[in-house]
């Protein structure tokens, strides 16, 4: 079947990269299909190969695709299904001279942008094609916009657009200015290293050394030699003299993360190194004079800590001159689709990617997710997809299980019953203790309260709050 000349409605002059594929097996209705686009100000691609339909489809050269289907075919959709999988964002309209409300409500289902029965109007023709124009453009501009924004809003590796963040970012840059210690709080994953480096990075002693210890990943005796170091023969296996830490970093940052799980002895002797800015190797007699500024950081409360005497008073004191909270992810939601973007583009460069992005259902999990983990688990959920994604686009078959079934876990509307506000609040305290498996100060962070609060709770509902609370993981 031919197409008339296309006269009909004014041609307008497109500035658009939008570049059609007609997909048609008919050579002559191809080729007239072609001109019409072109007369209508398109520079369209026309093959009647699938393959070669779906190799620009993967490219990323041809967005919005017309495809002349045969209903009669044993499964008339297998390129629509075949053109999506490769990129769930493309448009792709379905052209048939076999056109039937339910074959269109079929294909719309699908996945089909549209249908339409030939021959075709041109007038919905020339409107269809400049829809998808302005909306390709409309995203392209989005797209650079969103790669300014994430250049604008990264502040020394951290990225954040939420009033939380912004508050961290000004409060670390005023605290910067001042050598003097600094607590960090927050739970594990929220990145309380990364605002370490960036007090370090923008302080006056930034061309001095950083050093780093986990406290939590050392017993006594190995953390004390590797914060003061040691000289030969002090223990078994001390071979020669080592200097530590605190002389490594003399003029410079020492970070001590997850300080709250030092040993009382362990608190007394780092005391000392901030009141009297001393230190002695293990085994040696010898006061060395040392001036480091100390950043320290724990996902522990140590306002309760002190209570309950697992962490000295004084020392708490000394450090939390200047405390600064890093809120979790959950409490700023917003950031998460700026760094699943910057997570993206880390993970393309580190294994040689091209990922476009997310298909809408998988960012719809991923936003809907709580995030127990932080910003640590987002971090690892986006580098493992990237590894096993092997199409432009990530989709939820390249997340991790536990978040490919959660909308089957979810409860559906027939369970749902009238329920008191108590009782919400007891059904809920419960499913967040359980999602963090039994770690009420995660819980308690979770819940936005404080873990007090979540005891009295949990008293008033008949749980045992004497139970103790399982250990909070590895820092953040």
């Amino acid at each position: 079947m031919a197409y008339a000349t296309y006269k009909s409605v004014d041609v307008a002059t497109l500035h658009t990269s939008l570049t059609p594929c007609i997909f048609d097996s008919d050579p002559a209705e191809r080729d007239a299909l072609n001109s019409l686009v072109t007369d209508m100000g398109y520079d369209a691609i026309a093959t009647s190969d699938p393959e070669e339909a779906l190799r620009l489809i993967r490219m990323g050269r041809c967005r919005l695709v017309f495809a002349n289907l045969h209903l009669e075919n044993a499964d008339p959709f297998d390129f629509l299904d075949r053109a999506l999988r490769c990129d769930p964002g493309i448009h792709l309209i379905i052209m048939t001279a076999q056109y039937t409300l339910e074959a269109a409500l079929e294909a719309i289902r699908r996945g089909a942008a549209d249908f339409l029965p030939k021959p075709l109007d041109h007038v919905r023709l020339k409107r269809t094609l400049d829809e998808v124009a302005a909306l390709h453009d409309q995203r392209r501009r989005v797209r650079a916009l969103e790669e300014q924004l994430l250049k604008d809003l990264e502040f020394h590796g951290i990225i954040g657009k939420s009033p939380a963040m912004l508050e961290v970012f000004d409060f670390t840059r005023k605290v910067a200015r001042h050598y003097t210690n600094v607590l960090l709080v927050g739970p594990t994953g929220a990145g309380k290293e990364l605002v370490a480096r960036a007090i370090h990075q923008i302080s006056p002693v930034s061309q001095q050394r950083l050093a780093v210890c986990n406290c939590s990943a050392l017993v006594d005796t190995l953390l004390e030699s590797q914060l003061f170091g040691h000289v030969r023969g002090a223990f078994t296996g001390a071979t020669d003299t080592r200097p530590g830490l605190f002389e490594y970093a003399n003029g410079g940052t020492v970070f001590l993360d997850e300080v709250g799980e030092t040993s009382l002895a362990m608190q007394a002797k780092l005391l000392r190194v901030i009141q009297n800015r001393e230190i002695q190797r293990v085994g040696s007699p010898e006061v060395k004079q040392i001036n480091v500024r100390l950043i320290a950081a724990t996902n522990r409360d140590l306002r309760a800590e002190v209570l309950t005497g697992r962490f000295r008073e004084d020392l708490f004191y000394r450090l939390s001159s200047i405390q600064i909270r890093i809120p979790s992810l959950a409490e700023r939601l917003e950031d998460t689709p700026l760094l699943i973007q910057f997570f993206l583009k880390k993970y393309n460069d580190a294994y040689g990617k091209n990922i476009a992005g997310l298909t809408r259902r998988a960012q719809t999990i991923l936003l809907q997710h709580p995030w127990p983990g932080n910003v640590r688990e987002l971090e690892n959920v986006i580098s493992t997809a990237c590894i096993t994604a092997t199409g432009d686009f990530i989709d939820i078959s390249d997340l991790p299980e536990h978040l490919q079934h959660r909308n089957s876990r979810m409860t559906s509307d027939e369970d749902w019953r009238p329920l008191s506000l108590d009782e919400v609040r007891k059904h809920h305290i419960q499913k967040v203790l359980q999602m963090c498996n039994g770690n009420r100060l995660r819980a308690a962070q979770i819940l936005g309260i404080g873990r007090t609060s979540l005891y009295r709770y949990l008293k008033r509902d008949g749980f045992d709050t004497r139970l103790p609370a399982r250990a909070s993981g590895a820092a953040a």
